[in-house]
C-alpha cells in the first residue's frame, strides 16, 4: 500500500513536470482534451437544463389531464392542415355535456380566447393584451398562483361581474409601479375592476396557457365582449381525471360522449383529438436524445486527437526517461511499478485537460443563463461533472497503456546503456 501511495505520488509529480517543462506542447496536447470534454458536457449540460424545465413544466400541468382539440399534439400539422382545419372546435355545450355525465372527470374547464384587445387605465394603454374567457375551474386546471390580490368568486362568475385578472407583464406595463388591485381598467368601453395579478410564469418553457399576458375574465362576462356561445374558431376545453381514474378509462368516457354529442356514426372517424403530455414526452425524448448523439461525435472527434496527443507526450516521456526506468528496474522495481507509474501520469494529464474543460463548461453556461432572452437557468450537474472526469480517466488509460507497457518490458541493462 505504501509502495502505491509512493507510486501515485511520484507519477502526480512526473506529470506536471511533463505540463511545466513544455508548455506549448503540453497545452497542444492536451487541447483535444479540453474541446472534447468541453463539446460533449456542454451538450448534455444544456440538453438536461432543458430537459429539466420542460419536465417540471410538465410536473406544474399535471398528467391526470386530457386536451380536447381538433388535431392529435404528436402529428405535423402541415400534412393533414385541411383535414383539421374542417372539423369544429370544442364547445361550450360539450363542456357542460362532459362535467354533467362524465363520471371519471374531476376537474373540466372551458376557455374562449376572444383575442387581442387595448386595455386603458388612465393616460396609459396596452395593445395586444390576450383576452381569455374561462369557466370558474380555470384557476386549478392550470395552476394560476396569485401574486397580488385573488381569484374571481362563484358568484362573480356565475353573475358575470366586471372583475379582471391580469398577467405578470401586463399588469406591469399597464400600471408600472402603481398597485394594481382595486383599478378600474377600461377595455372595449366596459370598465373592470382589477382584482388580481397572476405570478410570473415566464422561466417555464412548456405552457399549455400562457398566463404572463392573459387578460382573465370569467366566461360569463366574456359573453359581453364577443359572441362567444358560437365562438367556432378559438376554444380549449380541459378535463382532469379523478384520483384513481386512469386516462385511458377517460379517454374512452370522452371519446363516447363527444361522439354522441357530435352525431358520429360508429363507422365515422372522430373529428376530435384528445391530447395527453405523454405525447408530448415522447417527442421530446427524441429530440433530446438526437442533442446528445449530435454532443458525442462533435466531441468525439476532439477526444480523438486529445488522445493520440497524450500519447504523443507519454511516447516522449518515455524516452526521454529509458535511463532512468533501466536504473529502476535494476534495482529491483518490478514491471507492475513502471506500468502504474506510466499510466497515472497519463490519467493525470488527462484529468487536467478534462477539469479545464469543466470549468470552461461552467464559465460558458454562467455567461448563457445571463442573457434576457433565455427564459431558463442552464447548469452544470453534478452526475455530468463526474462523467467528464470519468471520461477523462478513460481517455487516460487508453492513452498511456501502451506507451507504460512498452516501459515496463523494456531490459534494465539494455535501458540503462540507452
Amino acid at each position: 500500500m505504501i509502495t502505491l501511495i509512493k507510486i501515485i505520488k511520484e507519477s502526480i509529480v512526473q506529470a506536471f513536470q511533463q505540463l511545466a517543462g513544455s508548455k506549448l506542447r503540453s497545452f497542444l496536447s492536451l487541447l483535444g482534451i479540453t474541446i472534447g470534454i468541453f463539446c460533449i458536457i456542454i451538450v448534455l449540460s444544456a440538453v438536461d437544463s432543458l430537459e429539466s424545465n420542460v419536465r417540471s413544466s410538465f410536473d406544474k400541468l399535471g398528467d391526470d389531464v386530457i386536451y380536447i382539440d381538433k388535431q392529435p399534439w404528436d402529428e405535423d400539422p402541415g400534412s393533414s392542415w385541411w383535414k383539421y382545419f374542417r372539423r369544429p372546435n370544442p364547445n361550450f355545450k360539450e363542456f357542460e355535456l362532459i362535467k354533467k355525465k362524465a363520471k371519471g372527470v374531476d376537474l373540466a374547464c372551458y376557455t374562449a380566447n376572444i383575442g387581442g384587445r387595448t386595455l386603458k387605465y388612465r393616460s396609459n394603454s396596452v395593445s395586444g393584451g390576450f383576452v381569455a374567457g374561462g369557466t370558474y375551474d380555470f384557476a386549478q386546471m392550470y395552476n394560476v398562483v396569485m401574486e397580488k390580490g385573488r381569484y374571481y368568486t362563484p358568484s362573480e362568475y356565475s353573475t358575470g361581474a366586471n372583475k379582471v385578472v391580469l398577467g405578470h407583464t401586463v399588469a406591469n406595463e399597464l400600471f408600472g409601479n402603481l398597485e394594481p388591485i382595486g383599478k378600474k381598467i377600461s377595455i372595449n368601453g366596459i370598465k373592470l375592476e382589477v382584482i388580481g395579478v397572476i405570478e410570473k410564469g415566464g422561466e417555464d418553457l412548456l405552457q399549455v396557457m400562457q398566463l404572463d399576458e392573459v387578460v382573465l375574465i370569467s366566461y360569463n362576462l366574456a359573453r359581453k365582449f364577443a359572441k362567444v356561445d358560437k365562438n367556432n374558431g378559438n376554444t380549449s376545453l380541459a378535463v382532469k381525471a379523478k384520483e384513481g381514474v386512469s386516462l385511458e378509462d377517460l379517454e374512452d368516457e370522452i371519446t363516447g360522449l363527444l361522439r354522441t354529442s357530435r352525431r358520429l356514426k360508429p363507422k365515422e372517424e372522430s373529428n376530435f383529438a384528445l391530447n395527453k403530455l405523454t405525447m408530448l414526452s415522447s417527442l421530446l425524448d427524441g429530440f433530446f436524445g438526437i442533442m446528445s448523439k449530435i454532443g458525442w461525435v462533435i466531441g468525439g472527434f476532439a477526444l480523438l486527437v486529445g488522445m493520440f496527443s497524450v500519447a504523443n507526450i507519454m511516447f516522449v516521456s518515455v524516452k526521454e526517461r529509458t535511463n532512468i526506468i533501466g536504473i529502476k528496474k535494476a534495482l529491483g522495481a518490478k514491471r507492475y511499478i513502471i506500468l502504474l507509474e506510466f499510466l497515472i501520469e497519463a490519467i493525470i494529464l488527462c484529468l487536467v485537460g478534462g477539469v479545464i474543460g469543466l470549468l470552461m463548461v461552467m464559465g460558458a453556461l454562467k455567461l448563457v443563463s445571463m442573457i434576457p432572452a433565455m427564459a431558463f437557468e442552464m447548469y452544470l450537474s453534478v452526475d455530468n461533472a463526474i462523467f467528464g472526469i470519468t471520461v477523462s480517466v478513460i481517455i487516460g488509460i487508453l492513452a498511456g497503456v501502451i506507451p507504460a507497457f512498452l516501459a515496463a518490458k523494456m531490459d534494465p541493462v539494455t535501458a540503462i546503456r540507452a
